[in-house]
Order: C-alpha cells, then structure tokens, then sequence
C-alpha cells in the first residue's frame, strides 16, 4: 500500500475520531486515518444491558396505555392481551433466533444480506437501513417529544411551559446527543438507575390502582356490562382485538434495539469472536426477562386504565391523552407522587433514545463505510453522533414535537424491521431443514406482515417516512460511494511463492507488467499481446509478466488482494487476481512491489474502445470500464509524489 505521510491530526480532529465505532465487539472495523482503534470493551452484564434496551421498551408504558385505550377503548384490555400472546409466542422466539445469528448485534439485516449479492444485495440492505433509521430515529424524536408531553402537562408547570413543547424536545434531543458525545458505555449506569426507578414507580401505581379496583368493585362490573353490551359475546371482543391490533403496535418496539445493543452483553471468558456461546445464552435471557416484565405490566395497566379513567380523558386535550399511568399517579398518590412519576417517565423517556441512538451507532457502521457508501469518519462514534442529532432536530421540527404525528412513522419501521427479522428465522430455520420451526416462524411472519400492511393501509404517513429516509440514506450513499470511486480500497496483498518470484527476479532489471484481460488463456493470445504492447510502446525484448483480474463482486467496495503466480505454455509468466475492480486491483499490485522491492514498476495498457462516460459507469457499477486511466487516477490519489508513482503506459 502507499505510504503516503499524512500531517499530524489537530485536538479537535482526534477527538472527534477518538474511540471509534466499537458496538461490535469481536467485529474489528478498519481504523479511520490518524487514529487508533478504541481498544475493546470487556462488555456488562446481562441484566444491566437489559436496562440499556429497557429505557426503550419499558418506556412505553408512557403511552402504550392510552394508545390502547383510544385503539380499543373499553376493549383495550382484552387487545393487550392479544399483543402479550403475539410478544411471547412470536417476536421473542424470532429475536431469541435472531441473537442466535447474528451475534455481534446485526441483526436480521445480516442474515438477509447473506441471502442476495451484487448490487440488489446492497440495495435491499440499504431498504433495510432506512426503515432501522426510521425506526430508530423516531424513537429518538418521539420519546423526546412524549417526555415534554409529560413536562408540559404537569400540573405545577403547564402554565409556565405551556407552548414550549418544541424548544423543549429539541433541548432533550440535544442532551442526549451531548451524552454520546461524553462516552457511551457509561451511560448504561444511567439507563440501570432510570429503569430501576420507573418501574418501582409504576409497581406502586399498579397496586394502588388494583386496590381501588378491588375497593370499588362496580368499576369492573361496570366495564363489564359495558364491553358486553358493546360487543355481545367473547368471540366477538376477540376478532375485533385482532382488527384493531396493528394500532397497538408500538407496545412491540424493544426487539430490534435488544438485538442491536448484543455486543455490549459480557457473556463468557472462553467467547470467541465466532462462536460467542455465552453472549448468544445471556441475550436470550435478555430478551425474555424484558418480554415477561412488559407482558405483566401491559396487561395490568392497560386493565386499571380502561376501568378507572373516563373514557373522555383519553381523547385529545383530555388529561390522559398520552400519559395515562400519570394521570393515576396524580389522581390517587397525590401531586407530589406525580410530580415525582412525571420526572421519572419524563427521564427514561427521554433516555429511550439512548438504546435508538445505540442502534443507529451499531448498524450504519457495519454497512455503509465497507459499502464504500460513506466516508471512513462515519466508523467514529462521535461525527455520527452529531450527524444524528442533526437529523433528529430536522424530524423534530417537521412534525412540530407532536407524539401522534410521529407514531405512523414509528410503527411503519418498528413492524418492518419485525417482519423482515422473521423472514430472515423462517428461512434460516427452513436451511437448516427443521420443520417445525419453520412452519411457527413462517405464521409468525404472516401475522406481522398482515400487521405490516394494516398498518400502512390505514396510517400511509408512516411509509412515506420511511421512503423519504430510504430516499435518502440511498442518495447519500451513491454520492459517498462515486466521490470514492478512484479511492485506493484494497486492504491487503497477499503473494503467493510462484507470484514473489516472478516480482524479486524483474526487481534485478525493470519491472513490467502488462495487463490482460483473459480470453482463451492460448499461447497465441499471450504471444500475440507482446507483439502489441511492444510495437504500441517501441520497446524491445519479452521480459514482461502479465496480469489479469476477474471481477467477482463489483458491489463490495474494500476488499484483500490474492496474488497467484503461474507458467503457461512453459513461457509466459502470469499473475492472476481476484477483485471487485480491476483498477483498484492494479494499483494495488503495484504500490505493493514498489514498497517490497524499492523499484518504480511499469505497467502496460491497451486503449479501451467505446465511450468515456459509458466506461467510467461500467467501472462505477461493475468494477470495469476504462483500466488505464482509471488505475492511473487511483495511483495519483493514493500516492501525490509523482517521482514514487508507478507507471502508467497505454498505447
């Protein structure tokens, strides 16, 4: 490779790329240019990741309930249900396989990129991110949003606040990107001592509020006659909690980030980067802890809300719109108890993005920089933390800090994500020839694209986001990916006996290589070359070896190089390579001998016909096109010293 001196960094510059991007532990990224790696982290405990997800998950007892309430209404308990049955019996096996596969925190994303190569392979990838991007992304702006909710709508504090939602998400929003820009692993105290606190609270609001059910048994005869007079007989309460199921939806939105968050889980001491047996076990355990507390407590609040609150309440303007528990809080503990839940729920809501952000700083830098779809900073933690903030206030502002606005947009990528994560289990499940499992994820996978469907048909707002994201995060990438194109991105070059041979025996002369696009491979075709290349260049003798590169995946962008020497037709020397661009593959050929032997090689090119511009798309898209001048321009960014160059000869 070249050895090009690069100035010294400046304070700003290596703080920004100081500790980069280390979320997949056991999955070594290439460092950005003048940093070091971020050595790698020993992990944490289970339970204490669990919490770090929990801010998320369990932060939807905010408003899970009063979804459920305007969703169902005297109902809601009864469809809560129905969503603790699709939780237990279908995200969690599906997330427990997914963590089985994926274990450095993927996800199914991975597991579905192994499916499909080349460029449909990296375009359904780059889907996939943009759907994670609104799913993680709103969640930010959405709990932000919901915690000033909360701020505003407390009683000590709805005159003073009243109209500054915006300015106060937006002030959420930028503390916790200050919180990543700090230090990230830290942060999970933070997310320990917050779930640790919320769900205290809630288990005191959910045994006073079983007690005055219990105190007051009319409230559940009452409800009773109602659901019965409304509905008629149990199977009709059922179809219609399926019917309107889709609307609960966001009570679903923890897997993803359980799964995201995996590399920051201990595990073992004898876990390999390959086979983490001890982080796969401890994720699982994860996964279900969290499951069973959410089911538990849906199901309680759901039931003390429906029975408890007017119905009226729940509607917009009404006091419980958006923040039912705290509405009890206030109701029966008091206003200082409910001061004391707002500021609870007002802080992990805000926290929950914490779990997003960790998602977003997970996912995109396994992707998009060995896509060559993003600049080597995007593997840094903390330009990406700024990037994302950024973005978060542009969601935030667009739709003006309102909760509902946001929640189409939410579900849309919550249940895309789910969907996909089960396709990814059914055919890995199918692969791996086990039946059973195969035919539970594969109704798992139709409930969760009905929902999917369902939810689009009936909120299309929230597609639409997630197409503008896709959109984006899919023009941004071409437009990283061609300013890279003449980017030198070969990682390594590896020779083999036969190809060091060739390269130490010219090194005494002058090397020449002349590149050959392999056709026959006959002895006329290699004999016929030479002719060529010395009457084009007016050079004598035959002291030449040739290259040719085969073009395997044009879609990868960085890559190792193989080198493989071999005799044909006991004459011609011939080195032969395997790259996703023949360009790149070249330059690289030839800066490595440059630097193994001290000697300036030359290589020899024929003009290739057709036009420039339809040449330079065939090198962009399928790592072809123009060779000569294109290997010409990869070897002058990579190396500016003209004298040090290797050159270039096309006649």
């Amino acid at each position: 490779m070249a050895t090009t001196e690069h100035p010294p960094p400046g304070r700003l510059r290596s703080w920004m790329l100081e500790g980069l991007s280390d979320m997949g532990k056991g999955h070594t990224h290439q460092a950005a240019p003048d940093t070091e790696a971020a050595p790698e982290h020993k992990g944490q405990r289970w339970y204490r990741v669990m919490c770090l997800t929990g801010v998320d998950y369990f932060s939807t007892l905010g408003y899970q309930p009063g979804i459920a309430a305007l969703a169902a209404g005297l109902l809601s308990p009864v469809a809560t249900i129905v969503l603790v049955i699709v939780t237990l019996a279908g995200a969690l096996p599906v997330y427990r396989r997914v963590a089985e596969e994926s274990p450095h925190g993927e996800g199914s994303i991975a597991m579905l990129e192994r499916l499909l190569s080349f460029w449909k392979g990296k375009l359904f990838v780059l889907t996939l991110l943009g759907f994670a991007a609104t799913d993680f992304l709103i969640t930010i702006t959405l709990s932000a949003a919901d915690a000033s909710t909360h701020l505003v709508e407390n009683p000590h504090l709805t005159s003073t606040l009243h109209d500054r939602q915006m300015v106060i998400t937006l002030v959420l929003v930028a503390l916790l990107g200050a919180v990543f820009l700090k230090g990230f692993l830290e942060a999970i105290g933070v997310a320990v001592a917050l779930v640790v606190v919320y769900l205290g609270l809630n288990v005191v609001v959910v045994a006073v509020g079983l007690w005055h059910v219990v105190t007051e048994g009319h409230v559940v005869t009452d409800w009773a006659d109602a659901l019965t007079a409304e509905h008629g007989n149990v199977f009709a309460m059922i179809g219609v909690s399926l019917l309107v199921f889709p609307k609960l939806a966001l009570g679903l939105s923890g897997f993803e980030t359980g799964v995201a968050v995996m590399p920051h889980v201990q595990g073992d001491p004898d876990d390999t980067a390959e086979n983490p047996k001890g982080r796969i076990r401890d994720t699982k355990k994860l996964l279900t802890t969290a499951a069973l507390i959410m089911s538990v407590f849906l199901i309680a609040t759901s039931f003390i809300t429906t029975v408890l609150i007017p119905e009226k309440e729940f509607e917009s303007g009404g006091q419980a719109n958006g923040r039912a528990l705290a509405y009890l809080s206030h109701e029966y503990l008091g206003n200082a108890f409910g001061t004391v839940y707002d500021v609870s729920t007002i802080a992990i809501l805000w926290f929950a993005g914490a779990s997003a952000m960790a998602g977003l700083l997970n996912l995109m830098p396994r992707y998009l920089p060995r896509y060559g779809m993003a600049p080597h900073w995007a593997r840094a933690v903390r330009p990406m933390v700024i990037v994302f903030t950024l973005v978060a206030f542009l969601v935030t502002w667009i739709f003006d800090a309102d909760v509902d606005a946001q929640g189409g947009a939410y579900a849309t990528g919550v249940l895309v994500l789910m969907s996909s994560a089960a396709i990814a289990v059914t055919i890995a499940a199918r692969r791996a020839r086990q039946r059973g499992w195969t035919v539970g994820f594969a109704v798992v996978s139709a409930v969760l694209l009905y929902v999917t469907v369902v939810n689009v048909i009936e909120r299309p707002d929230g597609v639409k986001i997630g197409a503008c994201f896709i959109a984006g995060i899919i023009l941004v990438s071409l437009l990283s990916r061609l300013a890279r194109a003449f980017e030198l991105r070969v990682t390594s070059v590896t020779l083999d006996s036969m190809a060091e041979r060739f390269i130490r025996d010219m090194a005494s002369r002058k090397i020449r290589f002349i590149a050959n696009e392999p056709d026959q491979r006959d002895k006329a075709e290699y004999r016929d070359k030479i002719e060529q290349i010395r009457q084009d260049n007016d050079i004598p003798g035959e002291d030449f070896v040739f290259v040719e590169v085969t073009v395997v995946d044009p879609s990868e962008f960085e890559s190792g190089l193989t080198v493989r020497g071999e005799v044909l037709h006991n004459r011609y020397r011939v080195l032969t390579l395997e790259s996703s661009s023949i360009s790149n593959a070249l330059a690289a050929l030839l800066l490595h001998t440059r630097d193994s032997t001290g000697c300036i090689p030359h290589i020899y090119f024929e003009w290739t016909e057709g036009n420039p511009f339809a040449n330079f798309l065939r090198f962009f898209l399928f790592g072809q096109g123009e060779v000569a001048p294109v290997t010409r321009e990869v070897l002058r960014e990579a190396e500016p010293d003209r004298d040090r160059r290797p050159r270039v000869h096309t006649g």
